[in-house]
């Protein structure tokens, strides 16, 4: 169905059901939204104040929508959630949209039912709850020259999934994208700087379908660092018209290599501070991504941590627990059930994932995997003997977080341990102040840490 005859539909359905079709601005939304557009760009294109846009026009526009559709339209959802209603409007012996809602959700038919949730989200998925604000923020940043934008939390928290519709954006945008994830490198290469950087550097060239052509610019006498970064200059942003994104996921891994990390992390700062200096630099647009488990003291003024646009990703709230439960078929509406899932796994998002799937296909209730989840033998098991190796590896650490969970109230302890625990997503902060994050990790891991002291 072309864009005119869906927006036609469109138009039919809220004159039928708000005696208004679409007017120009929301018109300009919805064709900004086809474009991949922030509603910065489509406002300052038409003349207007972003905020009127994401503040007064977006927010009625869909909420209209919602009511015609019968399910929540949101900016991240809306070109699904629009082609598939207009197609069962369309055709008449469609079955109606609303009819399957007691079963599944609108973006869903009967070829794309709920896959066990594993990695990454991916990006035609209509199981991916949008993080609307830091998504806007971080396509308002890519578009900067020079821009170096770092995501990071625990494992499992979504930046793989964050980082797959960045660079679909940035596609979109006709910007040159290139990922590369750390996860995949030899350990060889990761333990040596010259060959990490000629790695890199040779699968950049490789995604730009440009000859590595490395030994014409590598310098022995100059060094790695000064090579790679004239083989940048010279020979891969001289290449280019348009902003290069270099996308590099599971940086942590770099991290169990101090020695390399402290060259290359550095290194990545110095190309950033470039772009202030040469206009070439300018097209490199860095995305740095890292898991927070693994903790190795680096030097703030030499890394590229505490430069260019930071973003965290947090726990989802209990408004978002109960959108997601709504994509996978849940009549979650009342919040009661979004709370007690909540109290258990405090909002982690592979963990409710990973609920709401089991719940969806109806072989557990809630009740039941609430009862079995802080076993060995329940839903989470993987999860909690991932962390319980990392514990038994840190006798300290675990001592730490056993003096958390006996605790009746928050408390401080050791900055380097409490900062550890946090990265590791076991507790959460009020200022200095640490408790456990959920209940799951109370009642699992309370038990082991005892018998442990009691064994020693």
């Amino acid at each position: 169905m072309n864009l005119n005859s869906l927006f036609e539909i469109v138009d039919r359905l809220l004159i039928e059901s708000h005696n208004r079709p679409l007017n120009s601005t929301e018109n300009l939304i919805l064709h900004g939204i086809w474009q991949y557009r922030t509603y910065n760009q489509i406002a300052i294109e038409a003349g207007y104040s972003p905020g009127y846009f994401t503040n007064v026009v977006a927010p009625e526009l869909f909420g209209r929508l919602s009511e015609v559709i019968g399910q929540r339209v949101t900016k991240k959802n809306c070109r699904v959630l629009l082609e598939s209603y207009a197609t069962t409007k369309a055709d008449p012996k469609t079955k109606p949209l609303k009819q399957d809602l007691t079963q599944f959700p609108a973006t869903v038919n009967q070829d794309t039912l709920p896959c066990y949730p594993s990695g990454s989200v991916p990006l035609d998925s209509p199981f991916y709850l949008e993080r609307s604000f830091l998504e806007e923020q971080i396509y308002q940043e890519i578009g900067k020259p020079g821009a170096l934008i770092r995501i990071k939390a625990p494992r499992e928290m979504g930046k793989t999934s964050l980082l797959l519709r960045i660079l679909d954006y940035a596609k979109h945008q006709g910007y040159c994208t290139i990922s590369l994830n750390l996860e995949q490198v030899e350990q060889t290469i990761l333990s040596d700087l010259n060959q990490l950087l000629r790695w890199l550097c040779a699968n950049i060239a490789h995604q730009l379908q440009r000859q590595p052509m490395l030994d014409e610019y590598w310098d022995e006498d100059l060094g790695s660092k000064i090579s790679s970064t004239l083989y940048f200059q010279e020979y891969l942003l001289e290449s280019i018209n348009t902003p290069l994104i270099l996308a590099l996921d599971e940086v942590n891994h770099i991290f169990e290599h101090p020695q390399v990390a402290k060259d290359f992390l550095p290194l990545l700062r110095s190309w950033y501070e470039e772009a202030k200096r040469l206009p070439i630099w300018q097209k490199l647009r860095l995305l740095v991504v890292h898991s927070t488990d693994v903790y190795v003291p680096l030097e703030l003024n030499q890394s590229p941590f505490n430069v260019g646009l930071p973003i965290q990703l947090n726990n989802f709230s209990q408004e978002e627990v109960q959108q997601l439960a709504q994509c996978y078929g849940l009549n979650w509406t009342d919040g009661e059930r979004a709370r007690q899932l909540m109290a258990m796994v405090g909002g982690h998002p592979a963990l409710v994932h990973l609920a709401l799937y089991h719940l969806s296909r109806k072989e557990i209730t809630l009740s039941q995997l609430l009862e079995t989840a802080p076993t060995a033998s329940g839903i989470y098991a993987h999860h909690l003997q991932r962390h319980w190796a990392t514990l038994q590896k840190q006798p300290e650490l675990a001592q730490a977080f056993d003096t958390i969970l006996n605790a009746n109230e928050a408390i401080s302890l050791d900055p380097i341990l409490t900062h550890k625990l946090s990265s590791m997503g076991l507790i959460k902060l009020s200022g200095s102040q640490a408790i456990a994050t959920c209940e799951l990790y109370r009642r699992f891991f309370s038990p082991l840490l005892s018998l442990s002291e009691v064994s020693k």
